[in-house]
């Protein structure tokens, strides 16, 4: 694993937290959620695993219920606890964008 994959893993457990926050979902729905928003490369052996982090660290909370077509899923809200770590995230995200564009703002002008 590279360094680039930890420093995803962390925005995708952000980015996680926020889609969960807006609308109670299951994997393959968030799947598709997270591709459609731009991570392409993001499997299924990469989000469950996710998943299960963020449920045992109590961020998540996950309850089987039948779908509209009839099949059992896994659905997933977020806790009390999840919602404060998600602003956390938020907050942090958006001074470390800041910082990084300050410093990469002029890279490659030399």
């Amino acid at each position: 694993m590279n360094n680039n994959s930890q420093i995803l893993k962390g925005i995708l457990e952000g980015c996680i937290l926020s889609i969960i926050s807006r609308q109670e979902t299951y994997g393959y729905e968030l799947l598709k959620k997270l591709k459609e928003s731009g991570f392409e490369d993001i499997v299924e052996g990469t989000l469950y695993p996710l998943l299960l982090r963020l449920e045992k660290n109590e961020l998540i909370i996950a309850e089987k219920k039948k779908s509209p077509t009839g099949i059992n899923r896994k659905y997933y809200k977020l806790s009390e606890v999840g919602d404060m770590e998600l602003k956390s995230f938020i907050d942090y995200w958006n001074k470390l964008y800041v910082d990084v564009n300050n410093i990469l703002g002029g890279a490659g002008d030399d």
